[in-house]
């Protein structure tokens, strides 16, 4: 999402990057949207997703239409983002992200309350629940307790897993020359948190849902 009030000449270059980001991506990935469970909605969701790469947030993006794509903030690490001027950039302009402080010591502000604001003001967001990049053998990290947070905050928004299959190939760790193999977006149907329903219980049952999408040779036995 190209953030608002930029100047005009400032605005044509951050669609311009979006518009090479996204075609790169779909270059490289042949990646394609699955809406196994729900149909895209411009109305605010949460996407949450398993993470493998930096990637990620892109290849969601990039699969949404256009006026859902335009209103979608991936949520994202302030320190990794704000990190050289160019990542900056598409970090904060390109992409619109909602940046965290993950370090608690130095956190200024609440990252559900930012995240409740960027809801309340119409944005959906693109967020993964294990809180870093899953680099080993499991296909998901645990749960970290974020998303029943937001949950809890906002009870009326739909929570959509979304599960990517192949990018963790297509750029493994330490390479730096990506290699073009065809990827999926697979999107579930949405999840609310139940009444009087537990941080355990909410937890258990999100996960369950955005593993139950994974191709059968990667599920979890």
């Amino acid at each position: 999402m190209i953030a608002a009030c930029a100047p005009p000449g400032k605005a044509m270059i951050e669609r311009f990057i979006a518009a090479v980001v996204t075609a790169f991506a779909h270059v490289l990935t042949g990646v394609r949207a699955n809406w196994v469970g729900c149909l895209p909605d411009p109305q605010p969701r949460v996407y949450y997703a398993n993470h493998s790469s930096h990637g990620d947030f892109v290849l969601i993006w990039a699969v949404l239409p256009r006026a859902v794509q335009r209103a979608t903030r991936p949520v994202a690490g302030a320190d990794y983002w704000l990190r050289g001027r160019l990542r900056r950039l598409v970090g904060t302009r390109v992409f619109n992200a909602v940046l965290i402080d993950r370090t608690a010591q130095t956190r200024e502000a609440d990252p559900i309350g930012l995240m409740v604001a960027a809801l309340d003001a119409g944005a959906s967001l693109i967020l993964f629940p294990e809180g870093t990049r899953n680099t080993g053998e499991d296909r998901l990290l645990p749960f970290r307790s974020g998303l029943y947070h937001l949950a809890h905050a906002r009870p009326d928004v739909e929570l959509v897993p979304v599960w990517i299959d192949n990018l963790n190939r297509v750029m493994p760790k330490g390479e730096v020359i990506p290699l073009p193999l065809l990827c999926t977006v697979t999107f579930g149907g949405p999840l609310r948190l139940g009444n009087d329903e537990d941080k355990t219980n909410f937890i258990v049952r999100s996960r369950a849902a955005l593993l139950a999408l994974a191709p059968a040779k990667d599920s979890e036995p």
